[in-house]
């Protein structure tokens, strides 16, 4: 019987699958010289860490030799590097790669804001976020932002991957994958204990202990943000369990919360409050963002064969989030059109006379299920699978006559449902040819939408879907014992969230297409030696449809947008222990990544996609928002015996806040538009270790020149972290 439609595409990968793996077990030349030619950097794979214990693990990158041959851009940031630099968050960790923009927001990272390649970075929205290879965000098909992010110190390393290889993942496929690994558990009883307090009331506790295949992470962070009447407040627990069943089984448990409870307010500030209070300013201390979030996930490896092997992914989660603000933007006038007016002129205004909050209420919840096989061969290497995915959101926003969200009375603005379904599948086959290896992939997505408006006498319903075949080949050419050429074309695909494709107010559909692009790159690795590692790699990747929004929170103001659009560039990455090249008692080291985006322009008018409408004076040649020429970040170090100290020096080009490309603000606006001038910061740290097993003690300097800069201006000016000194000590047992 033939399948129903929406698992028709499904049904003919898995058809070939079945195909795949009754050849793989007739096949008996297979050889284990075979089985280790494998340079499939996508793979899963035993790890076996001395003193852990041995678990199903699911990389994006892998191991040392698979990054070096794996036919996308493929970088691993490391745990020495985490470590050595006392990374404060995410945004510091991931400027250490090279394509990657990150943007402050209110000091802690907690809301990262990640563009890769050009793309806007505002809420991550064009990322694909793993944990251990499982979906990190809380609705990755209907509502990719991140308003959730674990802090960084839970993570082990960290991998991104970008081009054709990442169609293993998805949905979010136009800029890049970033798995963040956690640790493995430890076979031996141990752990640590480290403290680490700063100025601004910075404290963060972390406290790590395992043994017989467990593993607890505790972790509690507080201080004060980037700007007045900010103070964040996050706890992270993480379990993991190990079980080995038998030569051929082992499972992975993972539970984990995340708990913040923070005083941040969502709108920025206009140019004339910039320029007269300072850039610290910011009047909302009624404002509050309060989060918990559950997850928890179960893997199980089955080593069917010597050469085919089954992992399983089972993951849920559920996120809760009420955001309380009396101003979501610069420009709204939820405190008045006069509050807003002197905010524009640049008068002190007291939201305590204002007689309005609004609180949006949010609630996911999200499963899923995702196995998949991979089998060595003859030819090469065969990997396939299916995932089910299940997003719930509910939504309601409440509007409170009072300056405190405490207050009971309340009226409801808002009630509403959305349901997301997703079924995809991918086939992927690396061939072997000596010195060259081609690596076909393509992946289906089949998704289907419901929205819901609950609100009485308002009730609507509808629904829609979204199907989509994602093609990709990438290879690798093995040029000497050192150098590697890489390379790929794929199609890029983002689907569009539940909100945008269904309006909320009749049910009806929206004409707004999943974001398609064509994105290729060429590079090449050259590691002529253990201690040196260069990787150079040309991009493009141009967008038949770029959906652009400006701020979610914005309103008409700055509409849901598409358009075509094109980005080319350079990245660069390198990697240099200078052992025994200077006569030197110790070991320079250095560590670069730069971005060269020469190319980020509009194709034409971007346009509103519910009235058609041109945006911003959008058109032919103009530079994207939020898309800096040039990104560097350079870390320079010296180890000798317990010592190693570093200076990091982090350079951001400057960028258009609009489609306009307007090089000054309006007179009297509302800090919306407008250059970003470029940004250099500098960034210190220095350890001394007692001895192996023994505390290590740190300094680390953030900004060490307290350089200002306005980092965005979605909704209203946002500014950089001021600086910060931290000292700490950490004390393994």
């Amino acid at each position: 019987m033939y399948p129903p439609r929406r698992l028709r595409a499904p049904w003919l990968l898995l058809s070939c699958l079945t195909v795949a793996i009754h050849t793989a077990h007739a096949d008996t030349t297979t050889t284990e010289a075979a089985a280790a030619a494998s340079n499939d950097a996508l793979v899963e794979e035993t790890i076996a860490v001395p003193g852990t214990k041995t678990l199903p693990q699911v990389n994006v990158v892998g191991t040392a030799e698979e990054q070096r041959l794996s036919p996308s851009t493929a970088t691993v940031v490391s745990h020495e590097e985490l470590e050595s630099s006392h990374v404060k968050d995410v945004n510091e960790a991931l400027r250490k790669v090279p394509g990657i923009n990150m943007r402050d927001e209110e000091g802690f990272g907690m809301r990262p804001n990640i563009g890769i390649r050009g793309l806007n970075p505002t809420r991550s929205m064009k990322v694909l976020l793993l944990e251990d290879g499982i979906p990190a965000a809380y609705a990755p098909y209907g509502d990719n932002s991140s308003y959730y992010h674990a802090p960084v110190d839970r993570y082990d390393r960290i991998e991104v991957l970008k081009g054709s290889g990442m169609l293993r993942f998805g949905p979010q496929l136009v800029g890049g994958a970033i798995n963040y690994i956690t640790p493995p558990p430890r076979r031996e009883f141990g752990g640590f204990g480290a403290l680490t307090l700063g100025d601004r009331n910075y404290q963060n506790m972390h406290a790590q202990v395992g043994g017989e295949g467990h593993l607890l992470d505790v972790i509690r962070k507080a201080g004060d943000g980037a700007r007045d009447n900010t103070h964040l407040e996050q706890t992270d627990v993480n379990y993991k369990y190990v079980l080995d069943i038998n030569a051929a089984h082992a499972l992975t448990f993972r539970a984990n919360y995340m708990n913040e409870d923070s005083q941040v307010t969502y709108s920025g500030i206009t140019d004339n409050e910039l320029a007269n209070f300072g850039h610290d300013y910011n009047p909302f201390e009624n404002d509050r963002f309060m989060m918990d979030r559950y997850g928890a996930s179960i893997t199980h490896l089955w080593q069917a064969s010597d050469n085919v092997t089954f992992t399983t992914n089972l993951y849920g989660s559920i996120f809760e989030r009420d955001w309380w603000r009396q101003s979501s933007t610069t420009r709204d006038s939820q405190c008045g059109a006069a509050f807003r007016n002197d905010r524009a002129l640049g008068r002190a205004v007291d939201p305590n006379l204002c007689n309005s909050i609004q609180g949006r209420l949010r609630e996911y919840h999200t499963w899923g299920v995702d196995p998949h096989v991979n089998i060595t061969h003859a030819l090469g290497e065969f990997e396939a699978g299916i995932r089910w995915h299940e997003e719930t959101q509910n939504r309601v926003q409440r509007n409170k006559q009072s300056p405190d969200y405490h207050e009971n009375v309340y009226t409801k603005t808002e009630d509403n449902q959305r349901r997301t379904d997703a079924v995809a599948t991918y086939l992927q086959n690396r061939f072997d040819f000596g010195k060259l290896a081609v690596t076909p992939v393509l992946r289906h997505e089949e998704i289907d939408y419901e929205r819901r408006n609950k609100m009485p006498n308002q009730e609507t319903q509808g629904s829609t879907e979204s199907s989509d075949w994602i093609p990709g080949i990438g290879f690798t050419y093995t040029l000497t014992d050192a150098a590697t050429l890489y390379g790929g074309v794929h199609r890029g695909f983002a689907p569009p969230r539940a909100e945008d494709i269904i309006s909320g107010s009749t049910g009806g559909t929206v004409d707004v297409s999943a974001e398609r692009s064509t994105n290729r790159e060429l590079g090449i690795r050259y590691n002529p030696t253990e201690n040196i590692n260069v990787d150079a790699v040309w991009f493009s990747n141009a967008f038949d449809n770029q959906v652009a929004v400006g701020s979610i929170a914005g309103g008409g103001s700055t509409p849901l947008a598409q358009g075509k659009a094109r980005y080319e560039g350079w990245e660069l990455a390198s990697q240099i222990d200078m052992v025994d090249l200077f006569d030197l008692p110790g070991t320079p080291y250095a560590r670069l990544a730069y971005t060269w985006l020469n190319v980020a322009e509009q194709e034409g008018e971007f346009v509103a996609v519910e009235t058609d409408a041109v945006v911003g004076n959008s058109g032919d040649d103009k530079r994207m928002p939020y898309a800096p020429e040039d990104l560097v970040t350079f870390r320079l170090g010296y180890k000798q015996g317990p010592w190693d100290g570093s200076v990091e020096a982090v350079y951001i080009g400057s960028q258009y806040s609009d489609f306009e490309n307007r090089e000054h603000p309006v007179p009297n606006g509302d800090g919306t538009q407008g250059k970003l001038e470029q940004q250099m910061t500098y960034n210190l740290a220095l350890n001394y270790s007692f001895g192996e097993k023994q505390p290590t003690v740190f300094m680390a300097v953030k900004n060490l020149d307290n350089s200002n800069y306005i980092v965005d201006r979605t909704r209203g000016i946002q500014t950089n972290d001021p600086r910060q000194l931290q000292v700490g000590v950490k004390v393994p047992f």
